[in-house]
């Protein structure tokens, strides 16, 4: 009974204790500190570090397991590990990028549905400009999204400028059935042409990344691919682009595109359509009231 009560008693005085700490240093910090985010830090730290202590003094009080100095150094690490679970794989993943290189500075990637430039990396988080969401074509939206470093364990990480800086682009360019097809795709074909990079620069690219990876060197040269679509045949223009130059690309593709069709008396855009064929002589039913009205008119004339 006794023992139980000098445990209440030192139970007590360790939360008195703690609290009376803390109280004093937020209020130490409240009057020398006008930054609320400092205060708001302060607050969050001495709050996590006082449970913190409270936590391991009241186990040492109340368990007696803990008389054992090597388990109870065990059961703190294993509480350690579980309590700070999420800094120890951010950590983790912060060595991991470092050793193996997933991402670097620069390097424009996308993961867990975030797309961006590397622009910083540190021990648990590493920072992006964000591309994409709302503005279209891969630009900058201005936004700086942090991410944990633990994620590269847990989530696919999409590099489109590691060892190989080019990325393969396709402009989609719709006509109609009754255009010329043939002259528009050799005018795609041309215009595509000018904006693709040359196969020598390409090729010693991909040969310096060939001997990291498992790349095969196919074609690499412009094509322009056709496909029968419900609303006109599908002229698919597929070229090889810097990663971060895709809206440029298509900006000038496409203006000088519009500007040749427009040359073209054969050669259309098309649209969303829908067509109505009528086999045989079609009739024309006017309602009964027609001839009704056509003879009031023509009596009141």
């Amino acid at each position: 009974m006794e023992e139980t009560t000098a445990e209440i008693v030192a139970s007590i005085s360790v939360v008195l204790g703690l609290g009376l700490l803390r109280w004093l240093v937020l209020r130490y910090v409240h009057r020398t500190v006008d930054d609320p985010d400092v205060w708001f830090r302060a607050k969050r730290i001495t709050t996590y570090t006082t449970t913190f202590i409270a936590a391991i003094t009241l186990a040492w009080i109340w368990i007696d397991a803990f008389d054992s100095l090597p388990t109870y150094l065990g059961l703190v690490s294993a509480g350690v590990a579980i309590a700070l679970a999420d800094l120890l794989k951010n950590m983790a993943g912060w060595l991991y990028i470092l050793i193996r290189r997933p991402l670097r500075l620069g390097d424009r990637i996308e993961v867990a549905g975030t797309a961006g430039d590397v622009v910083d990396i540190r021990l648990f988080r590493f920072s992006l400009m964000e591309i994409g969401n709302w503005v279209h074509a891969d630009q900058s939206t201005g936004r700086l999204m942090h991410v944990p470093n633990g994620i590269v364990f847990t989530n696919p990480v999409a590099n489109y400028t590691e060892g190989f800086e080019h990325i393969w682009h396709e402009i989609p360019v719709l006509v109609t059935f009754e255009s010329n097809w043939e002259k528009a795709r050799s005018i795609i074909r041309e215009e595509i042409d000018k904006v693709s990079i040359s196969d020598g620069h390409v090729l010693r690219r991909l040969r310096k990344a060939a001997r990291e990876y498992q790349i095969k060197i196919g074609t690499l040269t412009p094509i322009v691919y056709l496909k029968v679509e419900d609303s006109g045949v599908l002229l698919t223009g597929r070229l090889l682009i810097p990663a971060r130059e895709r809206r440029l690309v298509d900006d000038r593709v496409w203006s000088a595109v519009l500007a040749r069709f427009a040359e073209e008396d054969d050669i259309d855009l098309a649209y969303n359509t829908v067509r109505t064929f009528f086999a045989g002589p079609v009739s024309i039913n006017h309602s009964d009231h027609e001839p009704d009205e056509a003879a009031d008119s023509e009596s009141g004339g």
